[in-house]
């Protein structure tokens, strides 16, 4: 089966020498693709974390052996839904690969989640088993009973380290603490993978249309939903991400850094699976904050291409030892997730003497759309033109298309499109009409067939990449016993992108701002808490009592308005 592009503006930016048509003859899963990539580049380093390394040949051994130990020791089969809890450590892309090969599915999982949104996300997702990190045992342990997990397969920052480097960092977490206590009974990973005995893994049929994973996201409701990304979605995606790099990569010689979280959809389909597939040296960062523990791969590796979101070239940028190490072997770093700032693109492009390549994606899309084309200088403000086999339109509300330069909603046709929302028929017809997707993002197209986000239909606010949506946060607020009612808005922040501001009306008039943050902090995962809370008598709202959300934006930026122009220098 192939999928190829119409004649559009922008198919005259693809490279010339590179294929025209997405290829599914020769791979239906993503295991048997990357399996195909362990065999090519068997000697070569696939991935690097805490200065251990996995070759190609390694990783797919380790992960028949975890494989074989889900199915055959805790009985997980095709179609079974496994969560996995971890940050970038060498333990996610095993687990993942593992669960690939036996067909089971992934829920990816914010391991910075509190109780509560794990709840939600194991309940919905029905998931039988997890791979967590001990760091989050004692979260897990609080809602265990109100989810379907019967197996618990913990892991250890230390499980993939040398001995000796593994008993030194065991020895200083415990001094230190570090590892909370539990008494849930849980399977070592350490141990599943000693005892999983390969030769009896079993290979189920995979199809292009079998679910891969469940990538959780919000939508417009602000209720978690999982985007049910198919085979076909991410093998898609692959080709895509490899042929918008073509002639600008070098199979088997990169080395690409991971700082971005696997568990986000931006990292899991650019870096670990389409760089993976490509035989690159993928150098895993656990912990990018403080900045300085990301500056110093660029010491230890040399690293020629990056992804990233705007606030973390930005912190890059302005880094003193950054810029003193003048890296310049970087061939391009891609940006994504929030829009990027010119005068962090400006920045970057001094220090490294390379721009940054802003592309666009969602998760419901696998996720890239668009990308700046790589070999060409990108377009300020822009997202770039449609990848191959996607076709992209700009639509007035009655789904009209709009004429060059007019905005209007952003929608997306192309193979690596979700399959639809788990289990929510109604929201799948919603964001799916006649296989376009409905992103809620205002674009507009120019004449070279360039696209360019204007605004957001949706009150989505964006924070550090990641989509947080208000009536989560709304919701969690007004369960506070002293608060009224509640609304949240986005406001633009210098280092975020944009914060998450809080208008609240409390019912009891003893209520104080710092009740509100501990409880805040107590239900919401960090870049969700509200930067700003601000008390009030009241809320504007529509006649029929809906909350102006835009009225609360507007008078907000209007009282920051005078602020900024006094601080600007006369011109």
């Amino acid at each position: 089966m192939t999928v190829h592009n119409e004649d559009h503006a922008w198919t005259q930016y693809y490279a010339s020498d590179a294929p025209t048509k997405l290829d599914f003859s020769t791979s239906s899963s993503v295991a048997s693709t990357i399996e195909a990539a362990c065999r090519r580049f068997a000697n070569n380093p696939a991935v690097t974390a805490m200065d251990t390394t996995l070759t190609y040949r390694q990783l797919d051994r380790l992960a028949n052996r975890f494989a074989a130990f889900l199915q055959h020791e805790i009985g997980l089969k095709k179609g079974d839904r496994l969560a996995i809890m971890m940050p970038n450590v060498l333990q996610f892309p095993i687990a993942f690969l593992a669960a690939q090969k036996i067909g089971v599915i992934c829920v990816n999982t914010n391991p910075l989640y509190t109780p509560r949104e794990m709840r939600h996300q194991f309940s919905d997702s029905g998931a039988t088993a997890i791979v967590i990190m001990d760091l989050f045992l004692d979260k897990l342990e609080e809602i265990l009973k109100e989810t379907g997990i019967k197996h618990v397969i913990s892991t250890s920052i230390v499980d993939q380290l040398p001995a000796w480097k593994g008993f030194a960092f065991k020895a200083f977490m415990r001094f230190k603490k570090i590892v909370p206590k539990h008494n849930l009974k849980v399977h070592s990973f350490r141990k599943a993978i000693s005892t999983g005995d390969e030769s009896r893994l079993e290979r189920p049929e995979l199809g292009l249309d079998d679910i891969a994973l469940l990538q959780y996201t919000g939508g417009t409701t602000g209720i978690s939903k999982g985007a049910m990304l198919t085979q076909r979605n991410i093998l898609a995606n692959m080709q895509q991400i490899r042929h918008a790099a073509w002639g600008q990569v070098e199979e088997g010689a990169e080395t690409v850094l991971t700082a971005l979280p696997l568990y986000h959809i931006f990292a899991l389909t650019v870096n670990f699976l389409s760089f993976l597939a490509m035989g690159e040296h993928l150098i895993l960062v656990p912990k990018p904050v403080p900045i300085s523990n990301t500056v110093k791969i660029f010491k230890k590796y040399n690293i020629t291409v990056m992804t990233g979101v705007n606030t973390l070239y930005n912190s890059i940028s302005n880094d003193k030892e950054f810029k003193r190490l003048g890296i310049r072997s970087i061939k391009f770093a891609l940006a994504g997730g929030m829009a990027l700032q010119e005068s962090v693109a400006k920045a970057w492009q001094l220090i490294t003497g390379n721009r940054i390549v802003e592309g666009f994606g969602l998760t419901e899309s696998s996720p890239v759309t668009h990308v700046n084309p790589l070999g060409q200088t990108p377009r300020t403000g822009s997202i770039g033109v449609p990848v191959l086999g996607t076709d992209a339109r700009v639509v007035n509300d009655k789904g009209e298309t709009m004429s060059v330069g007019e905005p209007g909603e952003l929608i997306i046709k192309g193979p690596q499109v979700m399959a639809g929302y788990w289990q929510r028929p109604d929201e799948t017809s919603n964001a799916l009409k006649d296989g376009w997707l409905l992103t809620g993002d205002i674009a507009k197209i120019d004449q070279d067939g360039y696209f360019f986000i204007v605004d957001r239909k949706k009150d989505m606010i964006l924070v550090s990449g990641f989509n947080v949506y208000p009536n989560e946060i709304e919701e969690v607020i007004a369960s506070h016993p002293k608060v009224l009612e509640a609304a949240v808005v986005g406001l633009p922040d210098a280092s975020t992108g944009e914060s998450v501001n809080a208008f609240v009306v409390p019912k009891d008039p003893g209520l104080t701002i710092e009740e509100l943050r501990t409880f805040c902090r107590d239900q919401l995962t960090g870049y969700k808490r509200p930067r700003h809370i601000e008390i009030r008598s009241s809320l504007p709202k529509t006649n029929v009592g809906k909350i102006l959300r835009r009225e609360l934006r507007d008078e907000a930026l209007a009282k920051k308005a005078p602020r900024a122009q006094k601080s600007q220098p006369p011109t």
